[in-house]
Parts: C-alpha cells; structure tokens; sequence
C-alpha cells in the first residue's frame, strides 16, 4: 500500500480555487517532485498533506488510512519559510519538537546526538540557532524535520541558503532517506536538483496539475532543440544550415538551438565537410525548459 495518495483534492479560499483536483501517489523509497511558479498551489497541497488544512473535496490517505494523531506522527516537514526560535537552545527546541513527534527525551535526545554527529556539528547542541550562519542553521532546521524518524517528509526548499558543499552532504542525506525506504514530497525551484533526485514530477500551473508522470517520460513529449558540437577547430556557416535558430561559440565547440530534429544530421553533415568533431549530441530537453514553455516565464 503506498504510504501518500492525493485522490481527486481540491481546496477553495471563497471564489477562488487553490488547488483544483489533484492527484498524486508517492512510493515508499521515493523522492517524489511538485513544481510550479508562486501560486500554483504547492503550498496549499502540502499544507493539506500535513494537516494544516483539510480539502473541500476528495481525499488524502496515509498507507490507506485518512489523517490522525496516529498519522502525524509520521510525518515530518521542512518548511520554505524556517521556524526555530534564534534565541533558545538548539538541544532544547530539537528534542521538545520530537517530543511532540511521539518520543521520549531520551530517545530524542540520542537522536539528536546522532544527526549532529552525522553533520559533523556536535559542538552545537548546546548553542542557540542565532549564533550559527544560516547554512548551519539549515542543516538544525533538517535535523527537527527528521530526527523522530517519519514514515512521509514533506521538503520545501531543502537546499536554500546552502554552499555547494552542504548541498551535495544534504543531498546525500535525503538519497539515504529514500534508500531507507522514506516517502518523500519534494519541492524545489532547482531543477537540477528534481532532475537528479526524482523519478516522478507533478507540474502546477494556476491550481491545476498540467504535467504529470515520470520525467523521462514527460522528456519524450517535447522536442529537442539543441545540438552540441565539440571541434578543435572553427565551423564556418552554422547560422546558415536550414531549420537552426541561434548558434553559441562554446570554449571547445558550438551550442546550436534547432527548430526540427531532422537539422541535426544537416549540422552533423555540413560540420564534418569542415573538421574532425570530438562530441555530436542532440540533446533532450532540461526539465527547467519544460517548465519555462509549461507555466511561462512569469510568476503569478
């Protein structure tokens, strides 16, 4: 039985409509991603997820069963918008949440020795959030989404305010998690980080899921538009193949954005006439692409 399935949901604030039907269903051991500009009802559907709100229509379940005390303590919720007290104790606040989660102190407080341990942060179990930079203070704010071991996380914005570094360890993390059999709701403005850690996606656009699936399938739905051509050595009259929109020098070759698939083998053709290429590749579009020609370039 999969641990999160959306069924038809829906929520209205008076006339208008937040989210208008959605559904969604979420493995265990996934990383599941809901994309969509500001307004699109990502926030709302996770609100309705945790519980926050209930939707006026449809249903939301957890391994089968509908929302609970019992369920709550199951999930667990990085929040966009961060929520720890700058001014009282890290171990304090960490352990009184898990505590809330259904835990002992004492199992909390193993818990929490544990994650920081993890982090390579132990120093800051007695320290108050204010005294750390934000990344770190990102990295505390991870360890109270998680430290009472939920069944369903709910990540908004997970990497934000982080240095490469920190990302890549955070990542790390939440790749174990799914490995360890977590169901995870993932979203993010950073396609690349969708791209490399969900196989399935749903796209918002004003309340209304408009693309749904698994994302390599959702590739295979659009056309590629660019071609990259790796030479030594300079290609002359790229612009003036037939179908190719915009050509950019690249440090060790060109980037050629196509307006058909079938101007690549033109490409391909009229650049061996002149050299010897290292790469050819005509390649699918980024997730970010689809995104931009989905929802458009502004935000509502």
């Amino acid at each position: 039985m999969k641990p999160l399935v959306l069924d038809q949901v829906s929520k209205q604030y008076g006339e208008k409509t937040a989210v208008n039907r959605i559904n969604l269903e979420v493995e265990a051991g996934e990383i599941y991603g809901l994309l969509g500009a500001n307004g699109a009802g990502k926030t709302t559907t996770m609100r309705m997820v945790l519980g926050l709100i209930y939707p006026d229509s449809g249903s939301i379940r957890y391994h089968g069963k509908p929302y609970s005390q019992e369920q709550l303590r199951m999930l667990g919720y990085l929040p966009e918008e961060r929520g720890m007290y700058p001014k009282v104790k890290i171990s304090d606040q960490v352990i009184y949440l898990a505590q809330l989660r259904g835990m002992t102190r004492k199992d909390a407080d193993r818990s929490l020795r544990s994650w920081l341990e993890k982090f390579n942060i132990t120093e800051y179990y007695n320290m108050k959030v204010e005294e750390l930079s934000k990344g770190n203070q990102q990295k505390i704010q991870f360890i109270a989404a998680v430290i009472h071991d939920p069944q369903i996380l709910i990540l908004d914005e997970a990497f934000s305010g982080l240095d490469p570094v920190n990302v890549e360890l955070l990542k790390k993390t939440v790749k174990e998690l799914r490995d360890n059999g977590k169901c995870i709701l993932f979203s993010t403005h950073r396609m690349e980080h969708v791209e490399e850690l969900c196989r399935n996606i749903t796209i918002m656009h004003r309340s209304n899921p408009v693309i749904q699936g698994e994302l390599k399938d959702i590739k295979k739905q659009f056309p590629r538009e660019r071609v990259v051509l790796g030479s030594e050595q300079p290609i002359q009259g790229l612009e003036s193949v037939a179908g190719v929109a915009r050509v950019e020098r690249l440090e060790n070759g060109y980037q050629v954005w196509i307006q058909h698939e079938d101007t690549a083998q033109l490409l391909l053709r009229h650049a061996m006439e002149q050299t010897t290429l290292t790469r050819f590749e005509l390649l699918e579009p980024t997730l970010n692409e689809i995104f931009i020609r989905t929802v458009g370039e502004s935000n509502e």
